[in-house]
């Protein structure tokens, strides 16, 4: 299963870098795959514990925020595994080069 999601604390400015720097350590200290982009991170693992990182992640913002919003998209393709860098590498070779990052 490969997970995107965003945490947003309404109300706190239009600077997060402080409240992702704050979700990212929780998830490097989860031991999922993950992947910061900017527009959020992608989790690749099972339900359960992708689930529960997540909600950890959002309560941690929720202590100090009234209001947050959390997104969620998930592909779940069985018994699949690899898909944070093979889907990229599968649009890769169809175009015969690398994509920029």
């Amino acid at each position: 299963m490969v997970v995107n999601f965003s945490i947003v604390p309404i109300g706190k400015g239009s600077s997060l870098s402080t409240q992702v720097a704050e979700v990212l350590k929780i998830v490097s200290e989860s031991g999922i795959k993950y992947k910061l982009h900017s527009m959020g991170t992608i989790l690749e693992g099972d339900w359960g514990n992708i689930f529960k990182l997540i909600k950890k992640c959002h309560n941690k913002i929720l202590k100090d925020s009234d209001r947050v919003l959390t997104t969620i998209t998930i592909d779940d393709s069985k018994g699949r595994t690899g898909r944070i860098s093979g889907k990229v590498k599968s649009v890769e070779r169809k175009l015969g080069k690398k994509l920029r990052k």
